[in-house]
This record gives structure tokens, C-alpha cells and sequence, in this order.
């Protein structure tokens, strides 16, 4: 049986003051949507709606489009419409398998070349992330989270990793939205965040593979029970 699509009422944040061409600006506003969940799995995208909301021609909302198509955000079927793609469990295992690929290679790179600037950086990212998890903050946390991973991958000095990194961790982290936020879950996180900064000061590039697969590893574990807690959220 098809699953129902939805048809949801929702407002797209406004680009008047994102950064880029029209098109990426139309799809930085789509696709922060999607990811916070104000679109879900299922929810129909008319393109005269976009257009309306965010003031622009059907050009570059088509451009947004297929550019969030090829990501594996939409999926759009001819002479059918556009819907925000549900999920897969195989999809997001794969994500997580290429990225841990690429974020083991480069923790361990940066462990072996890190320099003292980058290390006060990672340095002063972990004690932010204290702050936030001593405050309950967990939007805070998990922003933190992200640029700690993104600094890690920027360190090892190869200009496309982050954004290749990127890409592969965008089914894995939308699907991270659905789960909610227990301290304990945080503060576990914030420890293993803490093992990892230390093998890099260590100079110690096998226990920092080491912290980073195991680090990566919790997470997918954390989301397979939502494919039978959620499966609207799913393909069948």
C-alpha cells in the first residue's frame, strides 16, 4: 500500500539575510525545514507555495529542489509532485558508514598533525559544551556538537571533506531530530567528546580512531528502533 502524503501547512524562514545565490538561498530555507521537522517525512512541497512564501520565480525554487533531490532530502516524481523523502534504515546506515570512513581517517590525521592553535580551538569547543550541558541547553550542546566534528575534518587541511562529510551524515542527522534529549545521553556524549580532544593532545592517532568509532557507533544503535517507533517516517 502507498503511504498517504501529507499535505501540512508550513513557513519557511525567510533569505533575505542568507548568503549565496537565489537558488542556494531558497534551498538553505527548504532544507532547515526539513531538518527541524516543521516539514516531515511525507509532507507535499508545492513549488507555487515556495515561490509565494519566500517571494521568488519558479527558477530558482527549481533549482533548490533538485539540488535537495540529489541529497536524498525530496523526492521528486514526475507529472506527481515533490514530498520530503521518508526515511530508510538501510540509507541511514550507509550515511553512517561513510562518514565514520572519513572522520576516522581524519581524527586520526589531526591527532598526528594537530597544531597547538587547533587544539586550543577543540579545547575551547569542549569547555563551551560543558557550560551548555551543565545549563540543560541541548540545542546549544548538540550546535556544539557539529562544530566539533566540523573542526576536526577542517584540521586535516583537505578543502572538500567537510562538505562530502556532510552530505553523507544528512539522513543520519535528521533522523537524530526525532530523538529526545536525556542527560544522561548528553553527558555520555560530552565524555566521549572529552576522550576524543585528549588522544588528539595525546598525539595518539590509534586512540583517537578508537574514541571516534565508538563515539559513532552509539548513535546508529540509538536510531534503529525508530523505524517501528515512527513508521510514518518510513518508507515500507
Amino acid at each position: 500500500m502507498n503511504q498517504t502524503e501529507k499535505e501540512i501547512d508550513f513557513t519557511l524562514r525567510d533569505i533575505s539575510d542568507l548568503p549565496g545565490s537565489l537558488a542556494s538561498r531558497v534551498y538553505e530555507s527548504i532544507k532547515e525545514a526539513i531538518l527541524k521537522f516543521d516539514l516531515p517525512p511525507g509532507a507535499v512541497l508545492r513549488k507555487a507555495m515556495i515561490c509565494e512564501q519566500l517571494g521568488v520565480s519558479r527558477s530558482p525554487a527549481s533549482e533548490a529542489l533538485a539540488r535537495l533531490a540529489s541529497e536524498g532530502l525530496v523526492d521528486i516524481v514526475p507529472q506527481s509532485g515533490t514530498r520530503v523523502s521518508r526515511f530508510s534504515m538501510e540509507e541511514i546506515e550507509e550515511g553512517a558508514f561513510l562518514r565514520e570512513a572519513l572522520e576516522l581517517a581524519a581524527v586520526a590525521k589531526v591527532a598526528h598533525d594537530c597544531t597547538e592553535q587547533q587544539l586550543s580551538q577543540l579545547t575551547r569547543n569542549l569547555r563551551l559544551q560543558k557550560m551548555l550541558l551543565e545549563d540543560k541547553d541541548y540545542t546549544g550542546f548538540y550546535q556544539e556538537d557539529d562544530e566539533m566534528h566540523r573542526l576536526i575534518m577542517s584540521f586535516t587541511g583537505y578543502s572538500r571533506v567537510v562538505s562530502v562529510a556532510s552530505v553523507a551524515w544528512l539522513q543520519v542527522d535528521r533522523a537524530r531530530q526525532l530523538l529526545l534529549p536525556t542527560p544522561g545521553n548528553v553527558r555520555r556524549s560530552y565524555e566521549e567528546h572529552a576522550t576524543i580532544v585528549d588522544a588528539i593532545r595525546n598525539h595518539d592517532p590509534e586512540a583517537a580512531r578508537t574514541a571516534m568509532k565508538k563515539h559513532l557507533s552509539q548513535l546508529v544503535e540509538r536510531l534503529k528502533p525508530l523505524e517501528a517507533e515512527r513508521p510514518d517516517y518510513f518508507k515500507q
